[in-house]
């Protein structure tokens, strides 16, 4: 078993966390607040941004070309998420340039970018891992039955479409290529799953 899937399996229990919290569920329905949806994709957007700068700071310090060619593709697939987001956020009625971070998004964000600065490229990919592989997942899930016909739509159709799961595999063949399994690689991983469980509760208990 891959290093990948070793991690994954350790954490299906956050990974059914994530799929069956309200919040999820309340999209997989297309029951969610709206105004809570609108707070999720700017603080979505933030987090993104993050994100985008920890793949730009794996890419630097790649040990080979192959590598830095690889982290920054992945950059761009975040970048493009994010012009995703501008769409949501016109629809939504959110000004992206003002986004305050919440304590759940800042503790998440702060943990990506001193893992990416502060370790080595394996253990940043695997930090990030989370993140592209929990939202592969809950696109297949809610996706199952197919795309349902309600506000939310767009948001399955995007994370179970055909395009996203080889950013996660991408993603994934890094961890394999540079991490070594230590207990700081399992700790470090499951950190940030549960990163992702706070980030969907703290948006489904913010008051807007």
């Amino acid at each position: 078993m891959t290093i990948s899937r070793q991690l994954w399996s350790a954490n299906q229990d956050l990974a059914q966390a994530c799929l069956e919290h309200p919040f999820v569920q309340g999209i997989a329905e297309g029951t969610l607040e709206q105004q809570k949806f609108a707070y999720y994709v700017g603080q979505d957007a933030f987090f993104l941004e993050a994100f985008a700068r920890a793949y730009s700071i794996a890419a630097a310090k790649a040990p080979d070309f192959s590598g830095f060619t690889m982290f920054h593709s992945l950059a761009g697939g975040v970048l493009a998420e994010l012009r995703l987001h501008e769409g949501y956020a016109v629809k939504w009625g959110v000004n992206l340039r003002s986004v305050e971070p919440g304590v759940a998004t800042r503790r998440y964000t702060d943990f990506l970018l001193a893992t990416a600065w502060g370790g080595d490229v394996g253990l940043t990919a695997a930090a990030m891992s989370p993140c592209m592989r929990l939202y592969a997942f809950l696109g297949e899930q809610l996706a199952q039955n197919g795309i349902p016909n309600h506000q939310y739509a767009e948001w399955i159709q995007t994370y179970s479409s055909a395009d996203f799961a080889p950013l996660a595999q991408t993603l994934e063949g890094l961890v394999e290529r540079y991490a070594i399994a230590t207990g700081l690689l399992h700790s470090t991983y499951r950190y940030a799953m549960l990163c992702e469980l706070d980030f969907f509760q703290a948006t489904w208990a913010a008051t807007i």
